[in-house]
């Protein structure tokens, strides 16, 4: 075979972790459409992100030694198999639980493509200079698909259907096949590779029942046994995890690290990026939609001012990475996130588009600046030869705190809506706020309506609609609050010396 172009592996790896980035972000001007569609309540439309968010953050890390041992060649073709069939059984969905199982098996294969695809472009590029630039242009794919990615989405749910933003996966995941075999040679890291099937079972179980016991407990209430023992059993496994791993000769994890400050800051960093920002691509729609009116296309559309500062204002932090010290630069960055989260959350009490398009723009330039920086200060924090380790690391803590993030304002969006809306409405129709708030958040104000006479309805859906202002509100109010806490607590502690710590044999997820 003859030797492949370097440029070429760059463009189709670079082509696959862009299906992903897309694909995760689409769906969100979809999901009100989705529950009208399939009947579906707030619940059912959380697991239809979590499902998928919660097999792609428990696999990251055993993905990337599966790429190592079995060859990246071959897991980015398996990985693109699993992605297309889900796909093809999103699309075909009947129910929402089958579209739910669909995304989680999806969420399978873009653990396999994300590591694989990384390691590939880590694997090609040695020369410090080209590797900066293929991660610039690999950056660059991702930024652009993710600004693209909403009112891509409402496009096609507008014109030809939600169900398409699954099927028009088919044919482009044959193409990145055929891209794939042509252009990605074979390689493997046998010596770094080790699988840890005992602690990602530990950890997978863990995040199950925490986002379990979030997302359910708005179906069967929080003072339930079930809701505790989900929540108190999530906790437990995270504990069994730390201690498998600390019993491990050569463990997935090297816990070592979590004795410097400076480590744990970067963590938190992204975790708090993740969870008061990114999340917001997915969150931020459903106001759009259910509070303001908007269609899924002008829903995608009202995004691009969050889009748009996400992608320019990496390239001012580049600039300003060498004015100021990167405590300074995450703290900044948390503090726009936070100011911008609590502006939006004046913006929905004071109505209209234009003040929250304002406010989203200042959140998106916080998670721009924040975007490029979480990565590079956790891998700062490390030994070269443990990047594989501390990119999974990086990359898992987005997703769980993501899907974590999804869970908690969920759930506080539902049961303050719930709780506005049981106090507005007359004593008769009190009874039916949880189904209605349910139906509401989801965005199916037709189905919400339907569980009242005729005589009711005209009274009741104003109320319902402010309802969903409230708590859609409070769910900003807490995220600001969490991010201005986050850039405390990060700035803080990243003003600490950069940890030397010992060298452990460790995992493998190839990263910027």
């Amino acid at each position: 075979m003859s030797k492949v172009s370097p440029r070429l592996t760059l463009l189709t790896a670079s082509g696959v972790c862009s299906l992903i980035v897309l694909d995760t972000n689409i769906v969100a001007v979809t999901l009100p459409t989705i529950a009208r569609d399939l009947g579906a309540n707030f619940a059912d439309i959380e697991w239809v992100v979590s499902a998928y968010m919660l097999a792609f953050a428990a696999l990251l890390l055993p993905a990337g030694s599966i790429a190592d041992r079995f060859g990246r060649q071959k897991t980015l073709l398996w990985g693109l198999g699993l992605f297309i069939l889900a796909s093809l059984g999103c699309g075909a969905a009947p129910s929402a639980l089958f579209l739910d199982i669909a995304r989680a098996i999806k969420g399978v294969g873009a653990a396999l493509l994300l590591t694989s695809a990384l390691a590939s472009i880590g694997h090609t590029f040695h020369d410090e200079v080209e590797r900066a630039k293929a991660w610039a242009f690999w950056g660059a794919c991702m930024g652009v698909a993710m600004t693209a990615a909403p009112t891509l989405g409402g496009l096609i749910t507008e014109y030809i259907g939600w169900r398409w933003i699954f099927y028009l996966n088919l044919p482009v995941g044959a193409l990145l096949m055929a891209l794939v075999l042509r252009n990605v040679p074979e390689s493997r890291d046998t010596q770094s590779a080790r699988l840890d099937p005992w602690g990602s079972l530990a950890f997978s179980a863990s995040l199950l029942c925490l986002i379990w016991g979030l997302i359910e407990a708005n179906r069967i209430g929080w003072n339930t046994p079930m809701t505790y023992a989900r929540l108190i059993g999530g906790a437990l496994l995270l504990g069994l995890f730390v201690l498998i791993e600390r019993l491990q000769q050569r463990p997935m994890v090297d816990l070592q690290l979590f004795k410097h400050p400076r480590f744990i800051g970067a963590l938190l960093g992204m975790f708090a990026y993740a969870g008061c920002a990114q999340v917001m691509m997915t969150l931020l729609p459903f106001y759009l939609q259910n509070g303001l009116g908007f269609s899924a296309i002008a829903s995608g559309l009202g995004m691009l001012p969050f889009a748009l500062t996400m992608l320019i204002c990496p390239r001012i932090g580049a600039r300003l990475a060498s004015r100021f010290a990167p405590a300074t630069l995450m703290a900044a960055g948390l503090t726009l996130v936070g100011g911008g989260n609590l502006l939006s959350a004046w913006a929905v009490n004071s109505g209209g588009y234009l003040p929250f398009a304002l406010a989203i723009a200042v959140t998106g330039a916080g998670a721009g600046l924040l975007n490029g920086d979480t990565q590079k200060n956790i891998m700062a924090c490390v030994p070269r030869d443990r990047a594989g380790m501390a990119s999974g690391m990086s990359t898992t803590m987005r997703f769980s705190a993501i899907m974590l993030a999804i869970g908690v304002y969920g759930a506080l969006l539902a049961s303050h809506t719930e709780l506005l809306l049981r106090d507005s409405l007359s004593g008769q129709w009190a009874e039916q706020a949880r189904g209605i708030a349910s139906r509401v958040v989801a965005g199916d104000m037709t189905a919400a309506l339907g569980l009242l006479p005729d005589t009711a309805r005209a009274a009741v859906e104003p109320l319902a609609r402010q309802a969903f202002v409230g708590g859609f509100s409070l769910l900003l109010l807490v995220a600001g609050l969490l991010a201005l806490l986050g850039a405390l607590v990060v700035g803080t502690l990243m003003r600490n010396p950069i940890p030397v710590p010992s060298n452990h044999v460790s995992g493998t997820v190839a990263h910027p």
